[in-house]
């Protein structure tokens, strides 16, 4: 028994990306991604923003990496759902890292502004990064996401 080497023309993967595809395409997780954008670059930039005692300080470099990181992540769930939603779970622990990371890394000198700026921005990071989840777990068809279509009814008894 031979199969065709060509897996991408399969019914079940073209399904499955149609249904990406349609996660991708729901105005909600559109404004998930964007907010989850803005939120990364808001992060990135905050140093500059808010003025931390000095941009080359543990929390300000933490801040933009961790910032640009959740702002990649972003544009990859808007371009690539069906390529990256098996790292839906990656934001909202970079939102927990980001609302912890003023007590947690030494010598960052956080002020009370730079640690209001990471609280907010990380709950935000996170509850957005929830909300890309629950799109994941949707299309996975796990429960807590939401359903499209004509539900499965069963046999008919």
């Amino acid at each position: 028994m031979t199969h065709g080497a060509d897996i991408g023309t399969h019914p079940d993967i073209m399904q499955m990306r149609a249904r990406y595809e349609a996660a991708a395409a729901n105005p909600v997780a559109q404004l998930a991604d964007g907010l989850t954008l803005l939120s990364g670059l808001y992060l990135a930039l905050s140093p500059w923003i808010l003025g931390f005692s000095g941009t080359r300080t543990p929390l300000a470099v933490n801040n933009l990496v961790t910032g640009l990181a959740v702002a990649l992540l972003a544009m990859a769930y808007s371009s690539a759902f069906g390529r990256t939603y098996g790292l839906s779970w990656v934001a909202p622990l970079l939102g927990i890292w980001t609302i912890i990371a003023p007590w947690v890394i030494r010598g960052g000198m956080a002020t009370t502004a730079t640690i209001i700026s990471n609280v907010i921005v990380g709950a935000l990071i996170l509850l957005l990064g929830l909300a890309t989840m629950r799109f994941a777990m949707m299309q996975r068809g796990q429960p807590g996401g939401f359903r499209t279509g004509t539900p499965h009814m069963g046999p008919a008894h």
